[in-house]
Protein backbone atom coordinates (compact mmCIF):
# COMPACT_ATOMS: atom_id res chain seq x y z
CA UNK A 1 0.00 0.00 0.00
CA UNK A 2 1.30 3.46 -0.89
CA UNK A 3 1.98 5.99 1.82
CA UNK A 4 -0.86 8.47 1.92
CA UNK A 5 0.10 12.12 2.05
CA UNK A 6 -1.65 14.70 4.18
CA UNK A 7 -3.46 17.68 2.71
CA UNK A 8 -0.76 19.88 4.24
CA UNK A 9 1.94 17.97 2.36
CA UNK A 10 -0.02 18.19 -0.88
CA UNK A 11 -0.64 21.92 -0.39
CA UNK A 12 3.03 22.59 0.36
CA UNK A 13 4.06 20.72 -2.79
CA UNK A 14 1.58 22.75 -4.84
CA UNK A 15 2.91 25.97 -3.29
CA UNK A 16 6.43 24.98 -4.32
CA UNK A 17 5.71 23.95 -7.91
CA UNK A 18 2.79 26.18 -8.97
CA UNK A 19 3.46 29.95 -8.91
CA UNK A 20 -0.16 30.76 -9.79
CA UNK A 21 -1.47 28.70 -6.86
CA UNK A 22 1.12 30.28 -4.55
CA UNK A 23 0.07 33.78 -5.65
CA UNK A 24 -3.58 32.93 -4.95
CA UNK A 25 -2.68 31.39 -1.56
CA UNK A 26 -0.74 34.50 -0.56
CA UNK A 27 -3.43 36.87 -1.84
CA UNK A 28 -6.17 35.14 0.18
CA UNK A 29 -4.23 34.61 3.45
CA UNK A 30 -6.09 37.31 5.41
CA UNK A 31 -9.47 36.19 4.08
CA UNK A 32 -8.72 32.55 5.00
CA UNK A 33 -7.66 33.48 8.53
CA UNK A 34 -10.84 35.49 9.10
CA UNK A 35 -12.97 32.75 7.51
CA UNK A 36 -11.56 30.17 9.92
CA UNK A 37 -12.18 32.46 12.90
CA UNK A 38 -15.78 33.13 11.82
CA UNK A 39 -16.55 29.46 11.20
CA UNK A 40 -14.99 28.52 14.54
CA UNK A 41 -17.02 31.16 16.38
CA UNK A 42 -20.23 30.10 14.66
CA UNK A 43 -19.70 26.42 15.49
CA UNK A 44 -18.65 27.15 19.07
CA UNK A 45 -21.81 29.19 19.63
CA UNK A 46 -24.20 26.93 17.70
CA UNK A 47 -25.14 29.64 15.24
CA UNK A 48 -26.34 29.34 11.68
CA UNK A 49 -25.01 31.74 9.07
CA UNK A 50 -28.34 33.57 9.31
CA UNK A 51 -28.07 33.84 13.10
CA UNK A 52 -24.54 35.18 12.88
CA UNK A 53 -25.56 37.58 10.13
CA UNK A 54 -28.29 39.02 12.37
CA UNK A 55 -25.78 39.59 15.16
CA UNK A 56 -23.38 41.29 12.75
CA UNK A 57 -26.06 43.43 11.11
CA UNK A 58 -25.46 41.68 7.80
CA UNK A 59 -27.32 39.38 5.47
CA UNK A 60 -26.62 35.64 5.33
CA UNK A 61 -24.94 35.78 1.88
CA UNK A 62 -22.37 38.21 3.32
CA UNK A 63 -21.50 35.72 6.07
CA UNK A 64 -21.29 32.94 3.47
CA UNK A 65 -18.82 35.05 1.45
CA UNK A 66 -16.76 35.67 4.60
CA UNK A 67 -16.64 31.93 5.30
CA UNK A 68 -15.50 31.07 1.78
CA UNK A 69 -12.28 32.97 2.47
CA UNK A 70 -11.71 34.24 -1.05
CA UNK A 71 -12.00 38.00 -0.47
CA UNK A 72 -10.41 40.09 2.27
CA UNK A 73 -13.04 41.63 4.55
CA UNK A 74 -13.31 45.40 4.84
CA UNK A 75 -12.10 47.24 7.92
CA UNK A 76 -15.73 47.85 8.86
CA UNK A 77 -16.41 44.10 8.74
CA UNK A 78 -13.29 43.39 10.80
CA UNK A 79 -14.48 45.94 13.37
CA UNK A 80 -17.90 44.27 13.58
CA UNK A 81 -16.31 40.84 13.93
CA UNK A 82 -13.99 42.02 16.70
CA UNK A 83 -16.94 43.51 18.55
CA UNK A 84 -19.08 40.39 18.22
CA UNK A 85 -16.26 37.97 18.99
CA UNK A 86 -15.24 40.14 21.93
CA UNK A 87 -11.63 39.97 20.86
CA UNK A 88 -8.92 41.98 19.20
CA UNK A 89 -8.13 41.23 15.59
CA UNK A 90 -4.51 42.05 14.91
CA UNK A 91 -3.21 42.34 11.36
CA UNK A 92 0.47 43.10 10.81
CA UNK A 93 1.92 43.50 7.33
CA UNK A 94 5.59 44.10 6.74
CA UNK A 95 7.71 44.46 3.61
CA UNK A 96 10.60 42.19 2.72
CA UNK A 97 13.51 42.71 5.08
CA UNK A 98 11.32 43.46 8.08
CA UNK A 99 9.56 40.71 9.95
CA UNK A 100 6.22 40.50 11.68
CA UNK A 101 6.44 37.37 13.75
CA UNK A 102 4.32 36.74 16.81
CA UNK A 103 7.43 37.04 18.99
CA UNK A 104 8.15 40.55 17.73
CA UNK A 105 4.69 42.00 18.21
CA UNK A 106 3.21 42.95 21.56
CA UNK A 107 0.41 40.41 21.32
CA UNK A 108 -1.88 39.98 24.32
CA UNK A 109 -1.24 36.75 26.25
CA UNK A 110 -4.57 35.35 25.06
CA UNK A 111 -3.79 36.03 21.38
CA UNK A 112 -3.72 33.13 19.01
CA UNK A 113 -1.99 33.38 15.66
CA UNK A 114 -4.44 32.65 12.86
CA UNK A 115 -2.04 33.10 9.96
CA UNK A 116 1.68 33.79 9.69
CA UNK A 117 2.71 33.85 6.04
CA UNK A 118 5.88 34.95 4.33
CA UNK A 119 5.12 35.70 0.69
CA UNK A 120 7.33 34.80 -2.23
CA UNK A 121 8.42 38.46 -2.40
CA UNK A 122 9.62 38.30 1.23
CA UNK A 123 6.78 40.36 2.68
CA UNK A 124 5.00 38.98 5.72
CA UNK A 125 1.42 38.85 6.97
CA UNK A 126 0.53 38.03 10.57
CA UNK A 127 -3.10 37.72 11.67
CA UNK A 128 -3.92 37.08 15.32
CA UNK A 129 -6.99 37.17 17.53
CA UNK A 130 -7.17 37.62 21.27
Amino acid sequence: MKNLRTTTELRNEALQRDPEFRAHWERTALARAIANAVIGFRIEHGLTQTGLARQLGMRQPQVARLEIGEHAPSLDTLRRLAQLLGTRLIVAISPAGLTATAGELPLPPSARVLEDLTSSDGSRLLVAAG
